[in-house]
């Protein structure tokens, strides 16, 4: 009897060991609550501004997720698109250790770098979403779509409408935002390429401020009296650009295309102002940002593609560059635009 309680308790102990193994892993993950249980995923979500339709919107699916999933989600924007402000929220939250995983949105990459470094080494997991810094040591980036994808779809609606010929005009919002970058180079390339009578005149910059893209529409269609379109490149400018077109009477002559959320765009896609806005679900945007971090602090590995939830049962991830792909581009009219509630 000795010889088997011997091999029996060693065994024991040999599992007790693994468990005290495991749990010390675990524990450097999450962190216990009172009662012995492991605390919700903490993911703090830090857009590019606050207080503006489109992020209110990835906010609204954020907050979906965490009901669904169990997680903790939390909203911290700047009041400006000042990338300082933005970098000193990041810096502020692992300061007080208030999230597990941070999920931004960065208004200038290069800027935001350093912040998300040292949120790493102080062990808080960082995504980015919407917009990415590729350069940076976040984990992995939520990509709304390609830029091919929005690129292509924006000049193809525009030149649908003024016959693939005319001047042209691009109201971006911040210069540094990689994404708004991206998806003009595709525009330019693709425009060059596609429509060969159709000419780029110019790109201007009204952050994320929509007063001020309607201002710059009005000054670049000074400028050129024969401009055939306008596209409004963020959220913001693409209700401006439609409104300089209302203001000085040329519905119907010059032609607007944009990003814009579909309720805000409603008013302008039924007067004519804006012919088409190309977006993705804004909400499913923000769902997957939440999903994406849980998976990230609880250390499940994304695969090519995932089962999300019912809405997104199959999201592409590309293993080289870090990056989920949301789907297609949405393409929103005057027929379609009550589909969606934001």
């Amino acid at each position: 009897m000795r010889g088997p309680s011997k091999t029996l308790f060693l065994g024991v102990a040999l599992l007790l060991s693994a468990v005290v193994g495991l749990g010390s892993c675990s524990s450097a993950l999450r962190t216990p609550t009172a009662g012995g249980d492991e605390a919700p995923v903490r993911i703090a979500f830090v857009p590019k501004v606050a207080g503006i339709a489109y992020f209110d919107a990835m906010n609204a699916g954020g907050l979906e997720a965490a009901e669904r999933l169990g997680v903790r989600w939390t909203t911290r924007g700047p009041a400006t698109v000042d990338p300082a402000a933005q970098t000193a929220i990041v810096r502020d939250l692992v300061a007080q250790q208030a999230a597990d995983v941070i999920a931004v949105a960065p208004n200038d990459p290069a800027a935001l770098a350093p912040a998300i470094a040292d949120a790493r080494a102080k062990g808080v997991h960082v995504l980015t979403t919407d917009t990415d810094a590729p350069e940076s040591q976040r984990e992995v980036f939520v990509n709304q779509a390609s830029p091919e994808g929005v690129g292509t779809a924006l000049v193809d609606a525009l030149m649908a409408k003024t016959g693939g010929s005319g001047k042209f005009a691009i109201v971006s919002c911040g210069r540094s935002a990689a994404n708004l970058n991206a998806w003009i180079s595709v525009e330019q390339t693709y425009a060059a390429e596609r429509y060969p009578k159709a000419q780029l005149v110019e790109t201007v910059y009204a952050g994320e401020d929509t007063t001020t893209a309607t201002e710059l529409a009005k000054q670049v269609l000074d400028r050129h009296p024969d401009l055939a379109g306008l596209i409004g490149e963020c959220t913001t400018s693409a209700p401006g650009v439609a409104q300089a077109v209302r203001d000085q009477q040329k519905i119907g002559r010059v032609y607007t295309v944009g990003t814009g959320t579909p309720q805000t765009m409603k008013p302008y896609l039924l007067d004519g102002s804006c012919s088409m806005s190309v977006l993705w679900n804004v909400e499913s945007l923000g769902y997957l940002t939440a999903w994406a971090a849980q998976q990230l602090v609880l250390g499940r590995p994304f695969g090519p593609s995932n089962n999300v939830s019912l809405e997104l049962p199959a999201v592409k991830y590309d293993r080289p560059s870090k990056s989920m792909l949301l789907g297609d581009p949405l393409l929103i009219t005057q027929d379609n635009v009550d589909q969606f509630k934001y």
